[in-house]
């Protein structure tokens, strides 16, 4: 860059070589770390936008050092030789072609970014860098562009910006510091920032104007890279937590109002003390497709279930309702839970409704008799505790729901006692990695069960041990406890 003219300030002291240096080296060693989280935030899933806005940030931090790492290079090196405009002489094929011709510097690096110019109000002169014939295009035979001729290889549009720029730096002495866009003889457009001063005569009048010029179109191109896949994750997380709002508020629409302790029937000797509870997965946002529900149905019996579907979100919750809709229904209207089973099969195999498989159990208590039938779609077995000791009971045969036409389900009958205590439940609540995983660990609270006096404190024995546990999906835990 050319010197200023009359510049009244004392010359720059160049910086030690090896403080430079050391900053070079610190500065690349930077580069390699961030280059390494670069390679680690490869895109997998290019519907992701946390994994695209990782790699945006990542590509912005690298080209920051890329250019940290060039200007202090240059620092180091000192003020590199100043281009008056004139032609250099053409050498090798260049020469034999008869055009111009500059040293290609490497693609990318700033040196092929980074120009200055001057521009002399007294002698019309113009001096041009090197390097600014790389970033405008613009062969050195040609000559540099003058201040009048320098709006002509701008967008339309930015021309306005850069005339009131280069207005108010001759005329009021305000330093110029602003983009705007070009377009190459080659077709390509590219984003300059411009920064730059007026230098001032013995007068005090503006003798010339000096200014530095960047390109900065690859890195505008991240920025808005960045910026694109930040709005998209932000839409993404809001599309997230409103689905997750919805399908919760979902959830509580379609699952039992009551809270606590239901007694069933409501009148009569043999009625049911029964509790639930819901406890969710290790991850809030995944509110997954399971229910409980216990109702009395017109003649007096008492309808018991547990059931999940696969998926989460609104899918899941939307098809949880529709079943658990169907299954009441159906149970009111008096159909058993064999064939009830088969209805549900049907209506989630021939349902557009996603997911489209899932397990359920239906039982169905008779207090006049004590009689307990109940018929399962590939869920886990109810759990009968009595005098101290469970057992899960001897499933009939049943298959997932949706997993196949025309399937036929078998209904067992179970004799139930005054205290026996009935645990229903979604594969959820024992699918877990740790040492307790598995039905077993239901089976030892049995001890715990028999000095229980409600089927509430026997919930609350189960989600003391189960309730802090990390699970992969969402559970459910139904509990009847048969009165004299």
């Amino acid at each position: 860059m050319p010197s200023h003219l009359f510049a009244e300030r004392p010359a720059p002291q160049p910086p030690e070589h090896d403080a430079v240096d050391a900053l070079i080296h610190r500065t690349r060693r930077l580069r390699g770390d961030v280059d390494a989280v670069r390679r680690d935030a490869v895109i997998v899933d290019e519907d992701d936008p946390q994994l695209r806005w990782r790699r945006a940030l990542c590509e912005l931090a690298v080209q920051h050092l890329d250019d940290l790492d060039a200007h202090l290079g240059q620092l180091r090196a000192g003020v590199p030789a100043q281009s008056t405009g004139e032609a250099a002489p053409a050498t090798g094929s260049a020469a034999a072609s008869g055009r111009d011709a500059l040293p290609e510097s490497r693609p990318g690096s700033l040196l092929s970014r980074v120009g200055s110019a001057e521009w002399n109000l007294l002698t019309d002169e113009v001096s041009w860098s090197d390097e600014l014939y790389r970033i405008f295009g613009r062969p050195p035979g040609a000559g540099p562009l003058s201040l009048d001729e320098l709006p002509s290889v701008l967008l339309p549009e930015d021309q306005p910006s850069l005339t009131s720029m280069v207005t108010d730096c001759l005329v009021d002495g305000r330093p110029i510091d602003g983009e705007f866009r070009i377009l190459r003889p080659d077709g390509r457009m590219r984003t300059l920032h411009m920064m730059g001063e007026p230098v001032l005569d013995a007068d005090g009048c503006t003798a010339s104007m000096w200014a530095v010029l960047r390109d900065v179109s690859e890195l505008r191109r991240s920025e808005r890279t960045v910026g694109r896949t930040r709005d998209s994750v932000r839409r993404q997380d809001h599309i997230v937590r409103t689905e997750h709002r919805m399908a919760v508020e979902l959830r509580e629409a379609v699952l039992p109002p009551w809270r606590g302790s239901l007694r069933l029937p409501r009148q009569g000797p043999g009625a049911m003390d029964i509790a639930a509870h819901y406890l969710p997965s290790e991850s809030s946002g995944l509110i997954g497709g399971d229910w409980y529900d216990a109702m009395e149905l017109p003649d007096g019996r008492t309808m018991l279930t547990v059931g999940d579907l696969t998926g989460h979100g609104i899918p899941a919750t939307s098809a949880m309702a529709m079943m658990l809709g169907a299954l009441r229904g159906m149970a009111v209207a008096g159909i058993g839970p064999g064939p009830l089973m088969g209805h549900l099969n049907q209506l989630l195999e021939s349902s557009s409704v996603q997911p489209a498989l899932g397990s359920a159990l239906c039982c169905r208590f008779d207090p006049a008799t004590g009689v307990l039938s109940w018929a399962q779609a590939g869920h886990p077995a109810p759990l009968l505790f009595r005098d101290g000791t469970g057992r899960p009971l001897p499933p009939p045969d049943g298959v997932l729901l949706g997993a196949a036409s025309g399937v036929a389900y078998e209904q067992e009958d179970v004799p139930l006692l005054p205290g026996d205590v009935l645990v229903l439940h979604t594969d959820g609540l024992t699918r877990r990695g740790d040492r307790g995983a598995g039905p077993e660990a239901l089976l030892d609270l049995a001890p715990r069960f028999a000095h229980a006096r409600t089927a509430q404190d026997c919930v609350r024995t189960v989600v003391e041990g189960f309730g802090g546990t990390e699970r992969p999906d969402d559970a459910c835990v139904l509990i009847a406890r048969i009165g004299a």
